[in-house]
């Protein structure tokens, strides 16, 4: 038997990096509501006591983003000076102009069909090891944080702080998950609570029941490892847009192209196709032609075809890899309008991506999370 340990990690909503994803996707939904033909490439820088926004953007609205910008940090719970962030007063200051021509020429639809915003390979994976079709790995950690920023908000454990991170171990006996082997935590906390409180509380409050049935007796629990976490968020750490990419996908296992998806409208592909890669992986494994599945498209700036299609199932497939492919290539749109519309992606919905993870969330408006299509490929694949 064939015994490895894999380890994925996750963060709140509250940490820097995240702060800069939810403002940046909380202004590319302001310009898609009222314009969805909005062109939107968005980052956000924060650091102690500020906010700096910059980017490109085409569109025919207006969106008032001191409003916005506050609004978000509010909301993500920076509400107090005593964080080294606080939503009343923090300054906010933006650079942003219009997009390229050079780029928006590629994309514009016109004389010719939209193609592709810029070059670039997008992946997308899943597996059978969580009802989500999800690594495991990931699942728990996201749950570790969204139950972190759950006890802050509720009150329940009320010394915890916004910002906070988890990491999950997780050990597999022949490609099959069996036990969490080590759970580390970092909760931001007010000054004065004793250590050992801390770790006693987030282990009963939040890792047990995040992570069930995976923990054992031989689990191992790593709480604050400095022994003390009260400076964090923009204070602590300097926060930019796109740096938690494995965060918001597989946590690490899967490939992943380089692209960030936070601030970008649909048309840029790092999201779109990353999207679409997802949906094609998920619909390949629900189908059950295959215990995993990766996919690669890849793209040319201004040009609507891929470049090309990739399939992976490391040896689990029911059928073989070229096969797949074809399926995939033959029921799946790939050009990045086709992906657009059959995702319904001109729609204020990403905000809501911004913490916890793109994928193996049942939210409504993750239209990338159906597995409408698996029936068909089913019967297709003759399995």
């Amino acid at each position: 038997m064939a015994t490895k340990i894999f380890s994925s990690e996750s963060v709140t909503e509250g940490h820097p990096d995240k702060i800069c994803d939810a403002i940046s996707d909380a202004i590319l939904d302001a310009m898609l509501k009222d314009d969805p033909k909005s062109r939107v490439a968005i980052e956000t820088l924060v650091t102690t006591g500020s906010v700096h926004v910059a980017g490109e953007v085409t569109t025919k609205t207006y969106v008032d983003i001191q409003k916005l910008v506050r609004e978000t940090v509010r909301d993500i719970g920076y509400t107090n000076p005593e964080f080294g962030m606080d939503y009343q007063d923090c300054g906010v200051w933006t650079s942003i102009h219009a997009q390229s021509h050079d780029i928006a020429v590629g994309v514009d639809t016109g004389k010719h069909e939209q193609g592709a915003g810029d070059q670039g390979m997008m992946f997308g994976y899943a597996c059978d090891e969580t009802p989500q079709l999800m690594p495991l790995p990931i699942m728990l950690a996201h749950a570790i944080t969204q139950r972190l920023s759950e006890v802050r908000k509720k009150k329940v454990l009320p010394w915890v702080r916004p910002d906070g991170k988890s990491q999950v171990s997780v050990e597999y006996a022949d490609g099959v998950p069996k036990r969490v082997v080590t759970v580390v935590v970092a909760a931001q906390h007010d000054p004065g609570v004793p250590h050992e409180r801390i770790r006693k509380e987030i282990i009963e409050q939040v890792i047990k029941p995040a992570c069930g049935k995976w923990l054992d007796a031989k689990t191992q629990y790593f709480v604050n490892g400095t022994g003390i976490f009260v400076t964090g968020g923009p204070e602590g750490d300097t926060g930019v847009t796109g740096r938690k990419i494995i965060v918001d996908t597989y946590g690490g296992m899967g490939r992943h192209g380089g692209g960030c998806f936070s601030g970008k409208d649909p048309s840029k592909v790092d999201r779109s196709a990353a999207y679409m890669a997802r949906y094609i992986a998920k619909n390949v494994v629900a189908a059950g032609l295959a215990h995993r599945c990766e996919v690669q498209i890849s793209y040319c700036i201004g040009i609507a075809k891929p470049t090309s299609v990739f399939v992976d199932t490391f040896g689990t497939g029911k059928i073989a890899d070229e096969k797949i492919e074809a399926l995939v290539e033959a029921n799946f749109p790939l050009k990045p309008a086709d992906i657009i519309r059959h995702l319904d992606l001109l729609r204020p919905i990403y905000k809501k991506t911004a913490a916890y993870g793109h994928f193996g969330r049942e939210e409504p408006e993750f239209t990338w999370e159906r597995t409408d299509k698996a029936q068909e490929l089913k019967k297709l694949a003759g399995i």
